[in-house]
């Protein structure tokens, strides 16, 4: 078996595809509307959906903004040098919600971050221990 994708639902699908590639380097895979259905499904991430996991968006046409609840805790990505690609993400507008840092009970050092529909992203040092 094999982890395909993460589907998050999106307010405004360009922004989000915008934030996805611009902001955290990911590439946009496919992009499909379904106007029978009424919603548009994009896919992105760092490699080909055949070797990787990556991140459905999916935007109902019907709908304007979604409520997360609390169940959803983030998606967690990897990076080297997390002190420098969260100045860098800051420079670009990205709202940093928690500064790079070690965990607070000790492990890897970690930042989180937010997506333009409120979605947590946490940073993890790739040097570190996953958390």
């Amino acid at each position: 078996m094999q982890l395909l994708h993460t589907m998050i639902r999106v307010n405004d699908m360009d922004e989000s595809i915008k934030f996805y590639t611009e902001s955290l380097g990911m590439k946009l895979l496919r992009k499909k509307d379904y106007p029978g259905g009424k919603f548009t499904l994009a896919f992105v991430g760092y490699g080909d959906e055949n070797d990787n996991s990556v991140i459905e968006l999916t935007h109902n046409w019907d709908t304007s903004s979604y409520d997360q609840g609390n169940a959803f805790g983030h998606l967690a990505i990897g990076v080297d040098g997390i002190y420098e690609k969260c100045a860098e993400l800051k420079d670009k507008g990205v709202n940093v919600v928690r500064d790079a840092g070690p965990m607070m009970h000790g492990g890897a050092v970690i930042a989180f971050i937010e997506d333009p529909n409120g979605y947590k992203i946490e940073l993890i040092e790739l040097s570190g221990a996953r958390g």
